[in-house]
């Protein structure tokens, strides 16, 4: 039976749709981020003699440019990223090497992690994160049977990683520098790559991050106060100690929005660092369950298309996906073990929920690419469907064709 519709998709092909639990999860993260920022940042801006909602405004502007980076990657098809891999990766170690010209980069805290813009500062190591993605992606495309195979076929990832890595420790900013390895390791196991070959290639490592951990004193104290931050409780273990008891406050259901006590300049970078125990105090249990259950949704999606992707010789897009789900699970996984006291403070922001201008418009770039991969996965898979569905479509039509002269002749 002729169908007009059917006829109409076949005509004008798959078209490709994006994940809808994947966005319905990115949006509820982005929508919890203002209203904790909203909730965290009023006593830091009144401290500061900013405004109530000074920093609220500044994090709905970053979160609009954000929203408008994302809709442009989301409507970029990942062949143009692919073929820009090189210069992408050259335009990122001239990032990371420009903090350290003088006027350009600005030290804060110590830490020459930012450049002066002017009218804004821009932390490079966050548009490093996702061209390091897109560089390792394409190259898993194109050496693939070397990195399955040989051991020399993952020299090169690793020393792109390993140069950024050692250019990250100079800032310092030891915390992105271990997301960098961990995410490198895992994009190439998941690309193919023997674990004896990874475990041959990470042992070098092993002194070199222990000396890049221990070298200065401010570092081991990070290392060994979180273990017990009730030994020296108005020092070093400060920020553990005020997080702790803002999560502990707050129960099975919290002390209701906007009524934490730690937020009033007891518990430091409320509204960036340590957002997470302001949840767990405001929200309580049923909050935090609530935002880590959006970020195991957002994940689990992004793994679970990239395993199709792959499946369907969508590779690009598919490793893609892998290493921005990956990026996303392991940031919020150090920011969230940072605030409960399971892993060493670490500058880290929670995505998508953390106050940051640099950090929120390129998460929004991540989630973006990650949508788009989504979408150019399931178009392949639509078109895959389509192409084994034609047969049976041609089968009818040449029965009616077969048909209509027997009805001739007996007519």
């Amino acid at each position: 039976m002729f169908d007009p519709a059917s006829q109409a998709r076949r005509r004008s092909g798959p078209r490709g749709r994006f994940d809808p639990w994947l966005l319905v999860a990115l949006v509820g993260l982005a929508a919890v981020g203002v209203v904790m920022v909203a909730s965290s940042s009023i006593a830091v801006a009144d401290s500061q003699q900013l405004g109530a909602f000074y920093f609220l405004r500044r994090h709905l502007v970053f979160l609009g440019l954000g929203m408008v980076v994302a809709a442009l990657a989301m409507r970029t098809e990942l062949r143009l990223l692919e073929k820009f891999a090189f210069p992408l990766l050259a335009l990122a170690f001239l990032l990371l090497v420009a903090v350290f010209v003088p006027h350009l980069g600005m030290r804060i805290n110590g830490a020459r992690r930012w450049l002066n813009l002017l009218v804004t500062t821009f932390q490079p190591v966050e548009a490093v994160k996702l061209i390091l993605v897109v560089y390792i992606a394409s190259y898993l495309v194109r050496h693939r049977d070397n990195v399955e195979t040989r051991f020399l076929g993952l020299i090169k990832p690793i020393a792109v990683a390993g140069l950024i890595v050692l250019l990250l420790l100079a800032q310092p900013d030891f915390g992105s520098a271990t997301l960098v390895i961990a995410v490198t390791i895992a994009m190439v196991w998941l690309g193919g790559a023997r674990p004896i070959f990874l475990f041959l290639m990470g042992l070098p490592l092993m002194p070199l991050l222990y000396v890049a951990a221990t070298g200065e004193s401010y570092r081991m104290k990070r290392l060994t106060s979180f273990l017990d931050p009730w030994k020296d409780p108005f020092n070093d273990g400060f920020q553990l100690t005020q997080s702790l008891m803002a999560i502990g406050r707050g129960e099975w259901d919290g002390v209701g929005l906007g009524s934490s006590v730690l937020k009033l300049s007891y518990l430091p970078e409320a509204h960036t660092d340590f957002i997470f125990a302001v949840i767990g105090e405001e929200l309580g249990l049923a909050g935090v369950v609530v935002v880590i259950g959006l970020f195991a949704l957002a994940v689990g999606r992004g793994l679970h298309v990239g395993l199709k992707g792959v499946e369907v010789g969508q590779r690009f897009a598919g490793y893609v996906a892998f290493g921005v789900s990956l990026m996303l699970a392991m940031q919020a996984i150090v920011s969230v073990g940072v605030n409960l006291g399971a892993l060493p403070t670490k500058g880290l922001t929670l995505p998508l929920i953390s106050y940051g201008g640099s950090s929120m418009v390129l998460t929004c770039a991540m989630a973006g690419v990650l949508l788009r991969a989504t979408f150019e996965i399931n178009r392949a898979l639509d078109a895959r469907q389509m192409a084994t569905r034609m047969p049976a479509a041609l089968t009818v039509a040449d029965a009616n064709a077969a048909v209509k002269p027997r009805e001739a002749e007996a007519a």
